[in-house]
């Protein structure tokens, strides 16, 4: 053992997102005393596929476990336990007798069935299950129905992307037919992998932390149980399907043959429930937003799986065991596919070459001069539900300069943001007061702002906007005897900046949002089949 880790605790956090991975390793304060990072190279093979090369994404994560490690001046011996966080709904088949992957991960933002999609919503099938639901929401009142109701498959969920995969894989279609294939997110890859290490005829169980399963679309959260009749109209064969347990399952160790030495696996989370950790979401009402390559609202239901009329999704926020008992906790979420991947648009395309200078760029103007942007490059979700939209700017004039337009695209981050949150006020009876901010494009002042004055509510912004991260570091600590209480948890909580709400200006603000929905309307339906 090192000196410096001499009576001390250290947790390593691996956080891997759609488009880097990092790891952070924590002191018992939550101090980062190192840190890695990798990016993650994206394939596109075609128009709308978006895909990832397990080999290359296995080798980059032991390297920045490594590399993180090293930063601290420590070694794998000194490391308490390991917390994981993944990104949701990507996924990949592999052989159970070999190892052999079928495919490269198909990613959750690849469109290739979006046809399927497509047909589906419009299909007798669905139809005719929402009318069936619906009367038996009429008759019971279970929310599980109205869930039902409503219901409308995304490409951002794994049911069709799968379903497509089986159709076209051979190699998939003969390991099916064989018993051979198994099927799972990238947590439940990376589980294997880290168990298995380079003892190839060690077979781990095959299991997924339950926020990643209930995130596919195919897993009912109101049952806790993959959706029979999913897997029966999609053709998704059971024995493929992991095994789901909660996100303290004794997930067992890092195999000694990767780092050198054994380190315990204290938690597994989806990037989302993870965030929520990290932003000590712990209490019913509890609202925060993650803006990363996506934004993604996620409000704290408490014991009640909600159930939403306007697109928001039902999810296991998480389940976590005990000596003395088992909590389960569900959220409602909303998504807006494309934030990031927004500003990293607006970089490509020369309107700023340093993200962070954005803000000042927006704020030398006082308003877009009637410019509106619609940040649709993968749709748009709840409220609007049209994921045949497109991107688009409007309203260009003459005397439009590049700052109106840098104005107008990070407006337009903050009225999606406010829709998500609208439609959270109108489906709960939960009164808000503060929203919790995190994810790289939280840094931005102007957008913290403007929704602070859209929503009337305090925005929170973390010292640490990697809470992805710091929440699997929190519950593997947890996990493992770190720490004792969430109580804890929440006194290590940082907040950098705390943005209050500018009544004078939300009148103007309205309507601004107003006029930004009717260019909204100007896009929909586009890219009509």
């Amino acid at each position: 053992m090192s000196e410096k880790s001499h009576d001390k605790k250290y947790i390593a956090s691996l956080d891997i997102g759609t488009t880097s991975i990092r790891c952070f390793i924590y002191d018992i304060n939550v101090n980062i005393v190192g840190k890695a990072c990798a990016n993650i190279e994206l394939l596109y093979p075609q128009p709308g596929y978006v895909e990832i090369n397990p080999d290359e994404l296995w080798q980059k994560i032991l390297k920045t476990i490594q590399n993180a490690i090293s930063d601290a001046q420590l070694n794998a011996i000194d490391i308490s336990c390991l917390g994981i966080s993944t990104q949701r709904s990507t996924f990949i088949t592999w052989d159970r007798t070999t190892g052999e992957t079928f495919h490269n991960f198909i990613t959750w933002k690849d469109l290739r069935a979006d046809s399927m999609v497509r047909k589906w919503n419009d299909s007798v099938t669905l139809k005719l299950m929402h009318g069936v639901s619906h009367f038996l929401y009429m008759f019971t009142r279970n929310k599980r129905f109205l869930a039902g109701s409503v219901l409308k498959l995304m490409n951002a969920q794994t049911t069709l992307r799968l379903s497509w995969m089986i159709q076209n894989n051979k190699k998939l279609q003969a390991a099916i037919e064989h018993k051979n294939a198994l099927f799972g997110t990238l947590d439940s890859w990376l589980l294997y992998r880290l168990r298995q290490g380079n003892d190839l005829d060690f077979k781990p169980e095959h299991i997924s932390d339950v926020t990643s399963c209930s995130a596919t679309g195919f897993y009912d959260p109101f049952t806790l149980q993959w959706a029979k009749w999913a897997l029966n109209l999609f053709s998704i064969k059971a024995n493929m399907l992991p095994t789901v347990v909660d996100n303290s399952y004794n997930f067992g160790h890092i195999h000694r043959s990767l780092l050198g030495h054994e380190i315990p696996i204290g938690s597994s989370l989806g990037d989302q429930s993870a965030s929520m950790w990290g932003s000590c979401c712990f209490n019913t009402g509890d609202i925060k937003i993650t803006l990363g390559t996506g934004s993604f609202l996620n409000l704290n239901t408490g014991s009640q799986c909600p159930a939403s009329i306007y697109g928001l999704y039902p999810l296991v926020a998480w389940r976590y065991a005990d000596k003395k008992n088992t909590e389960l906790v569900y959220c409602m979420e909303g998504a807006a596919n494309d934030t990031g991947s927004i500003i990293q648009w607006a970089m490509n395309f020369g309107l700023f070459q340093d993200p962070s200078k954005s803000a000042d760029i927006a704020n030398s103007v006082d308003d877009t001069e009637d410019v509106y942007f619609v940040p649709a490059f993968s749709g748009l979700g709840a409220p609007i539900n049209d994921h045949q939209a497109a991107s688009g700017l409007i309203g260009i004039r003459p005397s439009t300069k590049n700052a109106h337009i840098v104005r107008a695209i990070l407006e337009s981050i903050a009225f999606r943001l406010t829709q998500l949150y609208t439609c959270t006020q109108t489906e709960t009876n939960f009164k808000f007061s503060v929203i919790r901010v995190d994810g790289g494009v939280s840094k931005n002042d102007f957008i913290c702002q403007l929704l602070a004055d859209l929503t009337k509510l305090k925005v929170e912004r973390a010292f640490d906007s990697e809470l992805s991260a710091l929440g699997a570091g929190f519950l593997a600590g947890l996990r493992v005897g770190i720490w004792n209480t969430r109580d804890e948890l929440v006194k290590l909580r940082k907040v950098e900046r705390v943005f209050v709400p500018n009544e004078s200006v939300y009148e103007r603000s309205m309507n601004k949002m107003k006029n930004w929905e009717r260019a909204v309307n100007r896009f929909k339906g586009w890219y009509q089949p």
